[in-house]
């Protein structure tokens, strides 16, 4: 085995068993979470592919997306995921019956070639490793004009409780040997248009397309925890050392909640936008 192949492995154990234990982590985080326009992320990544009929959910999770895909009728959709137990809860979702829901890698996808109009995938493509090869198995299984559309994560506005709780979370794994600490996930270039650009471009597909939205997370100091505890950094962390990092968060939540009990929380995402050339030989 490379050490490419080695550490992508290390990671995906890792995800493996951080989402046995929370398997609709990314739905409970970022559901609720809306944008200027009142659209959560899922929403915005939904109206990014309205036109296509077929699509690809890489990294699916507990099938919330593919939930709102399928509102749009004579769909026909799949999703991949790496969670056994992410795909459990999928499939209980009546609306995705009719939809192949497949357990496996994006660097080896179990679709035939030219399969989808698109790809869609929600801050999951930044966490996956050998990345040029997942790039390739997308252009694969769509066809020529296909659209790749993703959600990647980018963090804190500034001065609200998400940046808080990073600055407390820094300082509790700082103290933390390496054997504590989550390993490194997925591939930096994909945080930055013109990472990504490179990936993309390498196998055909056109210039990325790439806008930062702001996503409110506010809400009370009990929902804000919720969400900002799904971080993958808390999944090696013992009980009592994630106890006393919740009972920092909540004491400096205390002067930043507002008279009506909310705790201001902002999160940036980037929405990035793909085309596979069609004069592709």
């Amino acid at each position: 085995m490379t050490a490419t192949a080695s550490s992508t492995a290390s990671q995906e154990a890792f995800l493996l068993a951080f989402h046995a234990g929370r398997p609709a982590v990314t739905a409970e985080a970022f559901g609720g979470g809306r944008a200027p326009d009142g659209r959560s992320s899922y929403e915005i990544l939904c109206d990014q592919v309205a036109g296509s009929r077929r699509v690809l959910d890489l990294g699916c999770g507990d099938g919330l997306l593919l939930e709102l895909l399928a509102r749009t009728d004579g769909r026909e959709l799949a999703g991949l995921d790496l969670s056994p137990d992410s795909l459990a809860l999928a499939r209980r979702r009546p609306a995705l019956s009719g939809a192949r829901l497949a357990e496996g890698r994006a660097q080896e996808l179990p679709f035939a070639d030219g399969s989808f109009d698109a790809c869609v995938s929600h801050m999951a493509l930044m966490l996956m490793g050998e990345i040029d090869r997942v790039a390739a198995e997308v252009a694969r299984v769509l066809s020529p004009g296909g659209m790749l559309a993703c959600v990647l994560g980018h963090g804190a506005l500034g001065g609200e409780a998400y940046e808080r709780f990073i600055g407390l979370l820094r300082s509790t794994i700082g103290e933390l040997p390496a054997s504590r600490r989550v390993p490194s996930l997925g591939d930096r270039r994909t945080r930055r248009r013109e990472g990504l650009d490179e990936i993309l471009g390498a196998v055909g597909f056109t210039a990325v397309e790439w806008e930062s939205v702001p996503i409110d997370l506010s809400g009370p100091a009990e929902q804000v925890w919720a969400s900002v505890s799904g971080l993958y950094d808390l999944g090696p962390l013992d009980q009592d050392t994630v106890e006393r990092l919740r009972a920092a968060f909540f004491a400096e939540m205390r002067e930043m909640t507002a008279p009506d009990g909310q705790v201001p929380c902002v999160f940036r995402i980037h929405v990035a936008t793909a085309r596979l050339r069609e004069d592709l030989s």
